[in-house]
């Protein structure tokens, strides 16, 4: 009945770390994927450092060896790679001051937006008009006005890329910026000189203008979605009241919610939002915890009953003393590891990382092969100069860059108000590869809180003196069928003696010298009792169990002395959420450490066809090992305790429980309510997730593969591969946001 503490778990597909410290770095200056992978090349460069950029997010997550390298050498190398670095602060303050620099952004963005479209307006205009029916092919406005409209668009508009292509050209590497500069720079150049030459050719101050415009159109439509993917968490932040009702000296005052501490007492009125982590002292309440469990039916408080920030009072009043304040909270739990999540990379994203860090060096090099093919073959300067051009306008990789992170930004954000805390997009991927689910019985399936239904004695022992034995062994231990039966002992009011020497075996029982004479005692599994000589008549034991009944077997002095028999009620959700997730064509097994008659009963009532019993923790980590290496990819789903060695074994684990901080800190993915549901949603959520990654992907590499080729060939106007390469972006963007609508398994949400 003992538990073994959960140190971590272990994911094969996650590189380690080096050992040190971690830091947040804010990234500033990036404008597409390129820019991301020359940013963490760099910092992996330093000694020691073991970096991973997210340009969705515009951060940097590193961790160092602090005997090789420190802060500053941190922010000096993204300096050498031509952008900006601050390290990241709290996460109040952090988030505020991300919000005033992207409103800044846009403001900015937004301004530049207006003047280049009136500025491209007219030159705009004046081609629509030349394709008329009957119009004359004459420049409809002089060329020195072309020329007085399209300059400030140019370099005053367009200085951003001129800025951004400078940077990353002096770090040693190329981005969007160069192909943009570099193309829209050739079409005005050669304009600029034609009209002051006055020379007979064809001038494209319209192309130039119309790319810049469309570039930023794209940007601003981009920074707009890209808005809504955090929105998640935006909402969850916003769940907090400012203010907290205290008691001091007497009376009820408003105090900040920073000023809060730990052991304070406050008070939450109907329709108020709880203001930190407590317990209920007095006063009854229905409190909606959708924002933290996904589930919308209001839970009943009262007293000695937890109660959650953020959570919300619908009708009583409630006295609660504080226990978790600030980033001690469960939900700045949530949203410091969905951040975190949030930040990560997917393998998958590998490979686009790979393509953009030398996309931009082979996308200039296919457009000067164009230059070239196309002036030799048309014998002609000005469409080899168009088709070069377009080559590098439709070429940008934001898309690209785009594909990954922002479907497990939205992904991991959707995930939270489920209820489903995903670690980390290694987690978010994997969990849609499962084929294996291994389910433990108590407090997953089951509701993990059993009763004592008889105790049986056995030679002229008395039931009472059974109790009490076992109840002095079980004394202190975390198990729901030990904490059962003290509870059993307290309710009837059997004496508990005194007991010394305890040595737990986790998953079997527990051992100890009871009473002034220290006699020895023993309390666990028929196999447990049988392995220390204790002769077990199992067929008789066997006898006192209703199906799916749970039997702890007690020992005196070498002897059987008796038996408690102890139920578990089966969770009214399990039934349906085993058979949801064999629908998926995903098979569950349920391993335990009860005996066997106890599982196969419960394994029968939800319609799991797999189960074993009087499973060690090892012994179901070896299960999931062997399974493992038969090419199944398993899933574990156990309580973050003492199930450790399991989870650690899996592909991806699971933790069931309200906020267990073992659980939170242990698991892959943490469902927060305790419903078997979550795991099903966390799956469904994870292969919604991967779809819409390789459907980026598919549109930003399809894009990129049939775009550059139309360029070459001419079929590509620059101005049409401007607007193309704008929407790209955006369509990646909205794409993942649909994601935002997943409702998961349950059919009343």
């Amino acid at each position: 009945m003992s538990t073994a503490t959960v140190t971590g778990s272990a994911n094969p597909a996650t590189p380690k770390a080096p050992p040190g410290t971690s830091v947040d770095l804010a990234l500033e200056g990036m404008t597409c994927a390129a820019c991301a992978t020359r940013i963490e090349k760099t910092l992996n460069r330093v000694p020691g450092v073991d970096a991973s950029v997210n340009f969705a997010t515009e951060s940097a997550k590193v961790r160092y060896d602090a005997a090789r390298a420190n802060v500053d050498a941190l922010l000096a190398a993204v300096a050498r790679a031509g952008y900006s670095a601050r390290v990241k602060r709290d996460e109040a303050a952090e988030r505020g001051l991300e919000s005033a620099r992207r409103e800044a952004a846009w403001r900015a963005l937004r301004r530049d937006l207006v003047v280049s479209i009136v500025l491209t307006a007219p030159l705009l205009a004046q081609m629509v008009l030349m394709f008329t029916p009957g119009a004359s092919h004459e420049d409809l406005l002089p060329r020195f006005v072309q020329l007085a409209l399209a300059t400030p668009v140019q370099f005053f508009v367009g200085r951003r890329f001129y800025v951004g292509a400078w940077h990353a050209l002096k770090g040693g590497g190329a981005n969007m910026d160069v192909l943009i500069a570099l193309g829209t720079s050739i079409a005005w150049l050669w304009s600029a000189l034609v009209t002051v030459a006055g020379l007979h050719e064809h001038v494209y101050f319209e192309a130039s203008a119309a790319i810049i415009t469309l570039v930023l159109l794209g940007k601003a439509l981009e920074a707009r979605a890209r808005a809504g993917t955090s929105a998640a968490i935006e909402g969850l932040l916003k769940l907090q009241p400012r203010f907290a009702h205290v008691e001091r000296d007497g009376r009820e005052v408003d105090v900040p919610l920073a000023d809060v501490v730990v052991g304070d007492r406050f008070v939450v009125r109907a329709g108020e939002s709880i203001p930190v982590d407590g317990i209920v002292i007095d006063g009854h309440a229905s409190i909606d915890e959708s924002m933290l469990t996904g589930e919308s039916v209001p839970v009943a408080k009262a007293g000695g009953a937890r109660a959650y920030a953020g959570t919300v009072d619908l009708d009583g009043r409630l006295r609660c003393e504080a226990t978790g304040v600030g980033a001690d909270t469960l939900l700045a739990g949530i949203v410091r590891l969905v951040g975190e999540a949030q930040g990560s990379k997917a393998p998958i994203q590998r490979l686009a990382d790979r393509v953009s860090g030398i996309f931009v060096p082979v996308v200039v090099g296919i457009a000067l092969v164009t230059f070239a093919a196309t002036w030799f073959f048309a014998g002609s300067f000005t469409p080899a100069l168009v088709n070069a051009v377009a080559v590098l306008v439709i070429a940008c990789p934001c898309a690209l860059g785009l594909a990954t992170p922002t479907a497990i930004i939205v992904g991991t954000g959707r995930a939270a108000q489920l209820g489903v805390l995903i670690r980390n997009a290694v987690a978010l991927e994997n969990a849609g590869r499962l084929t294996t689910l291994v389910v433990d019985k108590t407090g997953t399936v089951t509701d993990g809180r059993p009763e004592v239904t008889q105790v049986r004695a056995f030679d002229g022992a008395s039931e009472d003196r059974v109790l009490a034995i076992a109840a002095a062994l079980e004394q202190g231990a975390l198990h729901p069928l030990a904490q059962a039966i003290v509870a059993k002992a307290h309710e009837s009011g059997t004496p508990v003696p005194v007991v010394s020497g305890l040595h737990a075996i986790p998953g079997q029982g527990t051992a100890g010298d009871v009473g002034e004479a220290r006699e020895p005692a023993l309390a666990g599994s028929l196999a447990f009792l049988a392995s220390r000589g204790v002769a077990v008549d199992a067929n008789a034991l066997a006898a006192m169990l209703e199906p799916g009944e749970s039997v702890v077997a007690v020992a005196h002095a070498g002897r059987l002395m008796g038996a408690i028999a102890l139920a578990d009620r089966v969770r009214d959700t399990s039934r349906a959420a085993v058979g949801a997730l064999e629908r998926e064509g995903i098979d569950v097994v349920m391993l335990s450490g009860d005996n066997a008659t106890t599982v196969a009963g419960i394994a029968k009532q939800v319609g799991i066809a797999h189960a074993a019993g009087a499973m060690t923790p090892a012994g179901k980590a070896d299960e999931i090992r062997r399974r493992q290496a038969n090419g199944e990819v398993v899933g574990m789903v156990g309580d973050g305790v003492n199930d450790a060695p399991a989870l650690a074994a899996a592909d991806v684990s699971f933790a069931i429980g309200a906020g267990s901080a073992v659980a939170i800190e242990a698991a892959d993915v943490t469902v927060v309510r305790n419903d078997l549901r979550g795991v099903v949603d966390a799956i469904l959520l994870s292969r919604a997730a991967r779809r819409k990654i390789r459907q980026n992907l598919f549109f930003a590499f399809g894009y990129n593969v049939l775009g550059i080729p139309l360029a070459a060939i001419g079929l590509l106007s620059p101005v049409i591969a401007g607007a193309a390469m704008a929407m790209s972006s955006v369509s990646v963007v909205g794409n993942a946001l649909t994601l935002r609508r997943f409702a998961g398994n349950r059919k009343d949400e």
